[in-house]
């Protein structure tokens, strides 16, 4: 079994690993998000993205771009923490920090067959659905109803 170290990559690595992948003949599904205060409804989203391919890479915000997101106060813990975390769950099997308040960017470098999104959006309102598109990808909702926030744990917390 893999460590969660070892799912972490720069881009170029990544882009590496996902040739060998598709050499394989593997389906690549990408998932990103901050992932500040993991909950139940990340493993979920997860969890479903993973299961749309043989092969799940999930794109982390830096904090930077966090901050812009989410304002003041965020991210709760830096970005290398963040992607650690999430590279130690079993669904996922790379992780990638990137840099761009959107994952459009990373989308064009990675091509992957799926983006997945939660359902929070629907295919149609996801923002980078015609970039996904434009390179013959698709588009794939995943995971639970958005019963769980994390801007709303954390303000429960703060209680």
């Amino acid at each position: 079994m893999r460590t969660a170290a070892s799912k972490l990559a720069s881009l170029d690595e990544l882009k590496d690993r996902l040739a060998r992948e598709r050499a394989q003949g593997r389906r690549v599904a990408l998932a990103n998000g901050c992932f500040d205060l993991l909950h139940v409804g990340h493993v979920r989203y997860l969890a479903g993205a993973r299961a749309e391919a043989d092969v799940l890479v999930v794109g982390v915000n830096d904090d930077d771009s966090v901050r812009r997101l989410k304002g003041p106060g965020r991210p709760l813990m830096p970005a290398a923490d963040r992607a650690l975390l999430v590279a130690a769950m079993r669904s996922v099997d790379h992780v990638v920090v990137f840099h761009d308040d959107d994952v459009a960017r990373l989308l064009l470098e990675l091509r992957p067959d799926v983006h997945c999104k939660g359902t929070d959006y629907t295919v149609d309102s996801v923002p980078e659905r015609d970039v996904v598109r434009s390179y013959g990808g698709r588009v794939a909702i995943v995971g639970d109803a958005k019963q769980h926030d994390t801007s709303a744990l954390i303000a429960r917390m703060r209680r």
